[in-house]
């Protein structure tokens, strides 16, 4: 059964991005580094080529206005995956022409996650973007968060979880510890 899943890095002080949308360090990729380099064939080795492999199994993809626009729609897919991004407002001239695989969803967030969990059939949805994931959770369409929680505090930024409509119960699925980051599993408790 197809699950949506929100797979997110985060600073232990509950940041995302810093307030200019730079992932933390000198460089803007600190709450990245956990992944490590990729090897010559551009793959990525040890716990990150396992996430990799989760994130490869992944059918459609759910993603935040902002965050889409930030990241250019991921040039039109991500890694061939269809791109759903609930909004308000209509796309772009990029993601309305050029973007056959983006869907902009006006009719709400139940809406948006009905159409990717279609498309991406038994496979998992991806969920990509804070507000996105808050309003998943509102609306009860959220199943899984999985955190990449880094060893570093940005004292600023943008957070992952900043405005919820209620407490929300969670159980941990899975923690994997590394020097790097520890990766923890959850599931929405209904």
């Amino acid at each position: 059964m197809s699950a949506s899943v929100l797979d997110m890095s985060m600073s232990l002080d509950g940041y995302i991005a810093d307030p200019n949308d730079f992932l933390g360090g000198d460089d803007g990729e600190r709450l990245h580094k956990w992944a490590g380099p990729e090897d010559e064939s551009g793959s990525l080795s040890g716990r990150a080529a396992q996430f990799q492999d989760e994130w490869n199994r992944a059918g459609a993809v759910l993603a935040g206005r902002r965050t889409a626009e930030l990241m250019d729609h991921w040039g039109g897919d991500h890694g061939g995956l269809p791109i759903f991004v609930p909004s308000h407002r209509p796309p772009g001239p990029a993601a309305r022409w050029g973007y056959p695989l983006v869907t902009y969803v006006t009719d709400g967030i139940e809406s948006a996650m009905a159409q990717a969990k279609a498309a991406a059939g038994d496979k998992d949805v991806q969920v990509r973007g804070a507000y996105t994931a808050q309003r998943a959770l509102e609306a009860g369409v959220l199943d899984e968060v999985q955190i990449h929680q880094i060893p570093v505090l940005l004292g600023d930024g943008r957070r992952l979880f900043d405005v919820l409509p209620s407490q929300i119960e969670l159980e941990i699925i899975r923690v994997i510890d590394t020097p790097e980051a520890t990766h923890i599993r959850y599931r929405v408790l209904r």
